[in-house]
C-alpha cells in the first residue's frame, strides 16, 4: 500500500471515530453552505456537512443576495434566514451586522477542527424542483443540476439532511447575455499575507483574527471599475487554499467591498495519487470548468506573479485566445516574491510580455490595485470595457 493510501485510511479512520464521538456527546449534522453558481441549464449546489453541537449559539454566515450580478453581499446569520418572516428585511440585516461584526472578531482557528459527514442523504430544494442526493467521503455536495428552472440572478435553494435542520445556500444564476467575467485569485492578489506560502493556509486557518485580515490596496475599487459596463458579469475566486477557510474569506471579500461571487476553493488531504492536491491542477480545472459552463464569456484573470498565476493564465490564453479578454498581475515586491517562493524574482523570472499567449490579448501589472486601475485605462477601449 502507498503512502497516499495509508494517510488516506488514517484520516477515514479518525474522522469515524470522531463521529461516533460526537454522537455520543449529542452532536448533529450540520449543512453549511457554500455560494454555488451556473447557467441556464445547469446549476452547481455547493455545501458541506460536518458534526456539530445543537445547543451551541455558533452559526455559519450566510448572505443577504445583492441586487446585481457581482454587488457587495451583506452578512446576517443563519438563524435569521430560518427564523425570519422576511429574510430580506434591512433593518434585522443592520441589526446582524452589528451584533455579528463583534462576535465574529475571534481567531479562526476553529473553523479547521472538524468531523465531516460522509454518505449523509441530503434533500436539496430548488424552487419547486427537489433532488435527493449524499455528501461524499468528505462530507461535500457539490451537486449538478440540470433543468433548474431559475431565472438569470441571485436565489437562494433549500438543503435539508436527513438529520439536522435546513439551510439556505446562495446560488447565482449568470444571465447569458453576459459575454465579460472576472476570475480572481485570492492569496496575494487581493489579501496581503505577509508570510512563507507554505504557512499561509494554516495561519489563516489557526491563528489569524477573522476580521485582521489586510486587503491589497485599491483592488476592490479596480474590480468595479473593470466591471463597471457589465453589470451582468459574473465574478468568481479561484484559490488553493482549504474550503475549511471558505467563511472567513467570503467575511473578507464582503467586509471589504470586492464583488460577491462564488468561491472555488480546495480539499486538502491525501488523494489517490500523493499526500496532497495540486493547486496548479486544481486552478486548471476550474478554469476549463468555467469556459465550459460559460461559452459566451470572455474572461478578465487577475492573480499575483509570485507563483504559478502568469504561467496558468498563459496557457488559457494560448488555447483559448477568444475566451481570454485580459491578464492582469499585481507585481510582488522582493520581500513578497522570497515569502511565496523563496527568490526575490518571480518564479519564472521578470515577466515580459508576450510569452505564449497571443499578444492580441493585453496584459497589465501593478504593485495595487491603484497602479492597475491606471493601467487598464489604457486599454480600456481596446476591451470595451
Amino acid at each position: 500500500m502507498a503512502l497516499a493510501d495509508w494517510a488516506r485510511a488514517l484520516d477515514n479512520s479518525i474522522n469515524r471515530r470522531g463521529i461516533v464521538k460526537r454522537r455520543h456527546q449529542g452532536w448533529i449534522p450540520r449543512i453549511l453552505p457554500y455560494t454555488g453558481y451556473g447557467s441556464m441549464r445547469d446549476l452547481h449546489v455547493l455545501a458541506r456537512a460536518i458534526m456539530a453541537d445543537p445547543k451551541a449559539d455558533a452559526r455559519p454566515a450566510a448572505f443577504r443576495l445583492p441586487g446585481s450580478a457581482h454587488g457587495t453581499m451583506q452578512q446576517r446569520s443563519l438563524r435569521q434566514m430560518w427564523e425570519a418572516s422576511n429574510p430580506f428585511d434591512a433593518a434585522n440585516d443592520i441589526v446582524d451586522l452589528v451584533v455579528e461584526s463583534a462576535q465574529e472578531a475571534q481567531r479562526g482557528w476553529r473553523q479547521f477542527f472538524t468531523t465531516q459527514v460522509g454518505n449523509l442523504p441530503v434533500t436539496i430544494t430548488i424552487g419547486d424542483q427537489s433532488v435527493e442526493t449524499r455528501t461524499d467521503s468528505n462530507g461535500y455536495i457539490d451537486l449538478l443540476v440540470s433543468g433548474h428552472g431559475l431565472a438569470p440572478g441571485w436565489h437562494e435553494v433549500r438543503i435539508k439532511p436527513a438529520v439536522g435542520e435546513e439551510v439556505r445556500a446562495p446560488v447565482v444564476v449568470v444571465d447569458p447575455a453576459a459575454t465579460t467575467g472576472l476570475i480572481s485569485d485570492i492569496d496575494d492578489t487581493i489579501v496581503i499575507t505577509w508570510l512563507p506560502r507554505m504557512f499561509i493556509a494554516a495561519w489563516n486557518a489557526f491563528f489569524l483574527r477573522t476580521d485582521a485580515r489586510k486587503p491589497v490596496p485599491g483592488m476592490a475599487d479596480f474590480y468595479h471599475e473593470a466591471l463597471a459596463s457589465a453589470p451582468n458579469a459574473p465574478v468568481f475566486y479561484l484559490s488553493t487554499g482549504a474550503w475549511n477557510t471558505l467563511p472567513a474569506m467570503q467575511e473578507f471579500i464582503n467586509t471589504h467591498g470586492l464583488p460577491a461571487g462564488p468561491l472555488l476553493m480546495t480539499d486538502w488531504g491525501p488523494t489517490s495519487t500523493g499526500l496532497f492536491r495540486s493547486g496548479q491542477e486544481h486552478k486548471r480545472t476550474q478554469l476549463r470548468n468555467l469556459l465550459i459552463t460559460f461559452p459566451n464569456i470572455s474572461w478578465i484573470l487577475v492573480g499575483d506573479d509570485g507563483q504559478y498565476d502568469p504561467l496558468i493564465y498563459d496557457e488559457l490564453a494560448r488555447e483559448f485566445p477568444s475566451r481570454v479578454k485580459l491578464i492582469a498581475l499585481r507585481l510582488l515586491n522582493p520581500v513578497e516574491q522570497v515569502l511565496a517562493h523563496g527568490y526575490a524574482t518571480p518564479r519564472d523570472g521578470k515577466y515580459i510580455p508576450p510569452r505564449i499567449r497571443p499578444a492580441t490579448i493585453p496584459l497589465i501589472t501593478g504593485r495595487d490595485g491603484r497602479e492597475l486601475r491606471i493601467q487598464l485605462r489604457a486599454v480600456r477601449a481596446q476591451l470595451g470595457l
